[in-house]
């Protein structure tokens, strides 16, 4: 059984996603924003999960139409983007303490929530991620080695927005949901039928920019689907330090629906996370999605928890482990064989030799051009900045060449 190789740029597109624009045209017309808008499918418990830990599969009567066409192909193409999408996480974590990279934020154990609702989303929807979502980038098309160059501070992003419709990394926290509003208001005025997706974590949603883009979404009834990994520590902080009730149930006030998914459930985020944006296409306004997984590393390779969590706790949380989770169901289902696992192996050593290559043949930034792009008609003081650092700078080889 193969596998698709690593040399193309763009990954292939996975399970349960349209691929080509829409042809719908114009959006429907957005309904009322109201408190009494849709609500998530009744009967279903708090946690909505379709796979077990031990990869058996469990029925969602509201939620398994989301998956029910899904091909054993489209399971393993899921498990490929995984385990690529963790392997090209440990590579860079590893580049970062070699000292190829300044700062990285691992993914680690998030994999199913961002595998799951990338594939979920449409050519044309955009998104807006944080800089943790190395999974929905790859979902999206972008390069994993264009990732890197802002960590290595080579550049201030490294691909085209527009190309993917996946927005630059977003290093303020909380900010990107407003960024994600002012767009699905956009998408609306326009009367397109496409939507928007924001990604934020746990400790993002204490901060006032959140809030500020529930109240507009709601109010404006934008397209938007809030996408928040509850990874259950922001930093050091624990959820249950920022909130008296579950994260999802915060929707409630706003007027919108909130739902809480297995984070660890890779058809569980594919299905809900269609099921959202569904309803942001038709004009049924904004979603909360609280996707409950855990951060099986550290928050960012300048962290270190051990200092804040116990190990008993981890080792809880990696027997829920999402890749294992999926290979389990593979195998039980006899959807896979040993052939698949070991080409794969193959291929994510590739990948990772790939970023480990790429990172480091990256150039050096041309130096002169902080002072571009500043102003749109140029300005004296940032001329006369640029010449004081152009003498600053030839002071260095006007040294060298007296010694």
């Amino acid at each position: 059984m193969t596998v698709e190789s690593t040399a193309a740029p763009t990954p292939r597109r996975s399970a349960g996603t349209t691929g080509a624009k829409s042809t719908a045209g114009k959006r429907p017309t957005a309904k009322k924003a109201s408190a009494t808008a849709k609500k998530p499918p009744g009967g279903e418990p708090e946690l909505i999960q379709l796979l077990t830990p031990e990869g058996k599969r469990v029925k969602s009567a509201a939620y398994d139409k989301y998956v029910a066409g899904i091909t054993p192909e489209e399971l393993r193409g899921l498990y490929r983007d995984m385990v690529l999408t963790r392997r090209f996480d440990a590579e860079a974590t590893s580049l970062q303490r070699q000292g190829e990279l300044g700062l990285w934020a691992s993914l680690l154990g998030q994999e199913a929530a961002q595998i799951g609702s990338g594939r979920a989303t449409r050519e044309d929807d955009y998104v807006f991620p944080t800089y943790r979502e190395h999974g929905v980038a790859w979902c999206r098309g972008v390069d994993p080695t264009n990732l890197l160059g802002m960590f290595r501070g080579v550049n201030h992003g490294g691909w085209d927005p527009d190309s993917n419709n996946f927005h630059l990394y977003t290093i303020v926290i909380g900010s990107q949901t407003l960024h994600a509003t002012g767009y699905a208001m956009g998408v609306a005025k326009d009367g397109a039928d496409s939507a928007v997706i924001a990604y934020f974590g746990d400790g993002a949603s204490s901060q006032g920019d959140v809030a500020e883009s529930f109240t507009f979404s709601a109010v404006y009834n934008a397209p938007v689907v809030f996408f928040c990994q509850n990874n259950q520590w922001a930093i050091s902080e624990p959820t249950e330090k920022q909130t008296r009730v579950p994260l999802y149930q915060r929707a409630q006030g706003y007027g919108f629906p909130g739902v809480r998914v297995d984070g660890n459930d890779v058809l569980a985020c594919l299905a809900v996370t269609k099921w959202a944006l569904e309803r942001a296409r038709s004009g049924e306004g904004p979603t909360l999605v609280e996707a409950y997984t855990y951060r099986m590393g550290a928050h960012t390779t300048s962290d270190d928890p051990t200092k804040y969590r116990a190990d008993e706790e981890r080792e809880a949380w990696e027997a829920k482990d999402p890749i294992l989770r999926l290979r389990r169901h593979l195998e039980a289902s006899n959807h896979t064989d040993e052939g698949f696992f070991a080409e794969l192996e193959a291929e994510s050593e590739a990948l990772g030799r790939r970023v480990r290559e790429a990172v480091r043949a990256m150039p050096d930034p041309d130096r002169f051009a902080i002072f571009e792009h500043v102003y749109a008609d140029g300005h004296a003081l940032v001329d006369e900045e640029r010449a004081q650092f152009a003498a600053y700078q030839a002071s260095f080889a006007d040294a060298e060449g007296g010694n």
